[in-house]
């Protein structure tokens, strides 16, 4: 390893490649191993004496009007996408003139599986399974991680959200009674290093689907190529005025469109063919299926298209609330679906060469324009549901340290799971107006669409059903009856979704393996470089030692040194005081804590204790989610040196605070590089050396809440050989 050097003004690493590098992932340490007691001073900081149990410990009660406003904003988020599927269903089968009975048959096909699958998976089931009102794979993983004390691993520094028993906040994981099989469960979980690093590859892979879907479903809201690429570009920069803003525009046309065509459905039935709706016995399938079986499973891509946006309902939850997308769906959308379909379908039993628009050839004559622009509306609105759902899983990723660092604002004080990142909504509109102007809205682009969906869907099944042993402590043959009907109906319908992949299916693949390739570099690069300072952090004897050395001059003022290690000090620390022989006569740690909050008390932002050395503290600095601080401004230095005076033991320790606050303040801030080693292969080299070092340097800081006068600020590089 490098040594370090002072240069214009700040001290970057010898092998720093001019100083160029940048930490943007300064990581918690996860390890609780080998971490000295801490000095008595410092319990406070550790058991944080005050904490915010009624927001986070369990889910916010809201009052059943306000439940209602929030169910009519989540049509213009939530359901865009599946509410909108009746236009694309029948067109998709390329199947012409069925008779009445695989028509029947189809009908009970799109019924059973948005009863099945969505009603009661998702919104009866899954939905149950979030993480504090979070929703999607990762907030499954999370989840489970609550429960599961997962180890460090050669490949992953699992994010364990799991509290110590000295940590005040330990509500997160609350104790149950545990049957044989789930103890066992749990015990081959957390020492199967192997089965964890598979568990958070399924778990990437699934999130990067949903990204991947997010980028491919507004792509296919239009056929025309210049509107289709201007309604998409006016469609993400509206992005920016917030998940409230945006649904009180769109959940009208939603609403005006489920209405619609729940009236033009019951139109159809009446005048058509009011027997179709004895469709809902499942005996049509089954007749369907034992006279044409291979004309059914080539209907099954067709049919699954009925459900798509299902996935965007769990994901997009943080969004609003549980009961909001409960009763969204149960009372308006899926009542409205079923109408529709069965409309489309009494028409086609008496038109059955229509199938191939099949949706606008049902529509009356004299509502045919005016529905045809509503359409058109909701065409756009079908997009909102997978961009904020990408919004909202990529949130959960930063919360686990898997994805590179972006901005991500809160656009509600009210509601901390309406998120907005600029930088995912850029990307996102990129990819879109590229796969538009691409493939020129073809049938190529149309056959992409909602191929990885039903690997999403798999996966969600797969995580449910560990929740259920792990977490609830569901006897095992109620797990059974979830996971196997489940995975054995959305694998029946894989199969049948693997013929769209020459057909341009391989699409969401490919932006799925990018996004991978990216998630699977950050999570690899941040474990290897999590797991070399916690085996190099220094201990509170080794600090002493180096502070008590002729050697090492203590200048008047105060140093905030800042990192996020939890547990120790950090290693750069070592080489500032080894390369520099100075330190302030006050050195205060500073580690930042975000809280799942709007905003903290002011007297309770700062928790300041004596590690137990003349002249050095441990601050831990706790945020909401809407906290920033000016560290340039006078009353936070202040509210700090008003916490270091409470926490001084004696009158000499009090005149030593006062005296350095009279003189220059200096902020510390730790930049590191990572270099693989030689011994190395060719792959880690490729991940560490260039992408994951090339994700660093441009992913945002891990103080960027804290705004940091830069004429006070010095950086201290280190290089990193792992």
């Amino acid at each position: 390893m490098k040594g370090a050097k002072i240069a214009n003004g700040s001290i970057v690493g010898d092998d720093l490649e001019n100083g160029s590098s940048s930490d943007s992932d300064n990581d918690v340490d996860q390890s609780v191993e080998n971490v000295e007691p801490p000095a008595p001073a410092l319990d406070r900081i550790l058991s944080f004496t005050r904490v915010y149990k009624t927001p986070v410990s369990k889910p916010m009660e809201y009052p059943r009007g306000q439940t209602l406003l929030l169910a009519f904003q989540s049509l213009g988020v939530v359901y865009g996408d599946l509410a909108t599927s009746p236009v694309n269903v029948f067109s998709a089968t390329n199947l012409t003139n069925l008779t009445q009975l695989e028509l029947l048959g189809t009908l009970s096909l799109i019924f059973w599986t948005l009863t099945i699958i969505v009603l009661i998976k998702y919104v009866f089931i899954v939905i149950h399974a979030n993480d504090h009102g979070e929703g999607g794979t990762f907030a499954l993983y999370s989840y489970l991680c609550q429960h599961l004390n997962f180890q460090w691993s050669k490949f992953v520094v699992h994010q364990n959200t799991r509290l110590s028993s000295d940590d005040s906040m330990r509500y997160y994981s609350r104790p149950s009674t545990s049957s044989p099989l789930n103890s066992k469960t749990k015990k081959f979980l957390e020492t199967n290093s192997k089965l964890q690093n598979f568990l958070i590859f399924v778990v990437l892979l699934g999130t990067c689907m949903v990204i991947g879907d997010g980028a491919l479903t507004p792509a296919t809201c239009d056929h025309v190529v210049v509107m289709s690429v201007f309604l998409l570009i006016m469609l993400f920069l509206f992005q920016r005025c917030g998940t409230s803003k945006v649904s009180f525009t769109f959940s009208p046309i939603m609403l005006l469109w489920l209405l619609t065509n729940a009236f033009i459905g019951i139109y159809n039935i009446v005048k058509h063919q009011p027997m179709v709706l004895k469709a809902v016995s499942p005996h049509y399938i089954v007749l369907f299926v034992s006279k044409r079986p291979k004309t059914t499973w080539d209907l099954l891509g067709a049919v699954f298209l009925s459900i798509t946006g299902a996935e965007a309902m769990f994901a997009d939850l943080g969004h609003f609330n549980k009961k909001a997308i409960q009763w969204g769906f149960t009372f308006m959308v899926y009542p409205a679906l079923i109408l529709s379909y069965a409309g489309e379908t009494a028409y086609l039993i008496k038109h059955p060469e229509k199938i191939n628009n099949a949706y606008y050839s049902s529509i009356p004559r004299p509502v045919y324009w005016p529905m045809f622009i509503i359409s058109t509306l909701a065409a756009i609105v079908a997009s909102q549901s997978m961009i904020s759902a990408s919004f909202s899983i990529v949130k959960q990723s930063l919360a686990l340290g898997c994805f590179p660092r972006v901005r991500m604002i809160h656009t509600s004080s009210k509601f901390g799971g309406q998120v907005y990142s600029p930088e995912i909504n850029y990307i996102l509109m990129i990819l879109c107006v590229g796969l538009v102007v691409g493939f020129k809205g073809g049938v190529a682009l149309a056959n992409a669409y909602g191929v990885v969906v039903i690997w999403v869907m798999i996966i969600t099944t797969v995580l449910t059903a560990l929740v259920m042993l792990v977490t609830w402590n569901a006897n095992v043959f109620l797990v059974l009856c979830f996971f196997v009907p489940y995975i054995l109906i959305e694998s029946i319908f894989m199969t049948s979704l693997l013929n769209k992949i020459p057909q341009g299916g391989w699409v969401p693949f490919a932006i799925s393996a990018i996004l991978l390739t990216v998630m699977l570099t950050w999570t690899y690069g941040r474990s290897k470089k999590s797991l070399y300072e916690a085996e190099m952090k220094m201990s509170l004897t080794e600090l002493n030692q180096m502070l008590s050395s002729n050697n090492v001059y203590r200048t008047p003022g105060i140093c905030f040194f800042f990192t996020d290690l939890v547990n120790g000090i950090p290693p750069i620390i070592r080489r500032y005081i080894h390369h520099t022989n100075l330190v302030r006569e006050i050195m205060v740690i500073v580690t930042i804590r975000t809280l799942p909050i709007k905003t903290t008390l002011p007297e309770e932002r700062f928790n300041v204790g004596r590690l137990g050395i003349e002249g050095v503290y441990r601050c831990m600095v706790q945020l909401g989610y809407k906290d920033s601080i000016d560290m340039d401004e006078g009353d936070y230095i202040a509210s700090i040196l008003d916490k270091l005076l409470d926490s001084a033991e004696n009158a000499y320790e009090q005149r030593k605070i006062d005296s350095a606050a009279q003189e220059e303040t200096v902020f510390v801030i730790g930049r590191t590089l990572l270099r693989a080693n030689q011994t190395n292969g060719w792959v880690t080299r490729l991940a560490i050396d260039y992408l994951y070092r090339f994700l660093q340097k441009n992913s945002r800081s891990s103080v960027s809440a804290l705004q940091v006068p830069p004429e006070k600020t010095l950086q201290v590089g280190m290089l990193y050989e792992v």
